[in-house]
């Protein structure tokens, strides 16, 4: 049986990967969109990306559109197996499969 992946399993963590999900493989979201699909502040929206970038399951990149400065966001491809993983543990519960 597949076990949850603890870092995501957090439920602001499993948001963030969710809608970094849906987005292409080269997919960026903006911080501050994020931020609104996960309704988290910028400081607890920072630390969870932190965690899930040490793990490798998202990349941040930082950068400056015209004078100011833009905060993006995108799953890696480890952090996409990761999810398609969890999702499939998740499943097995719904299911009711056996263990």
């Amino acid at each position: 049986m597949l076990e949850a992946d603890e870092l995501i399993h957090q439920s602001t963590r499993l948001r963030i990967m969710a809608a970094l999900n849906v987005l292409p493989p080269d997919g960026w979201l903006e911080f501050t969109r994020l931020k609104a699909i996960v309704q988290a502040t910028d400081g607890n929206l920072g630390a969870h990306l932190d965690t899930l970038a040490k793990a490798d399951y998202v990349a941040v990149d930082k950068r400056f559109v015209g004078k100011r400065p833009q905060t993006r966001v995108r799953a890696t491809r480890r952090g996409r197996r990761a999810f398609a993983t969890h999702v499939a543990y998740l499943r097995d519960i719904l299911v009711g499969a056996p263990s």
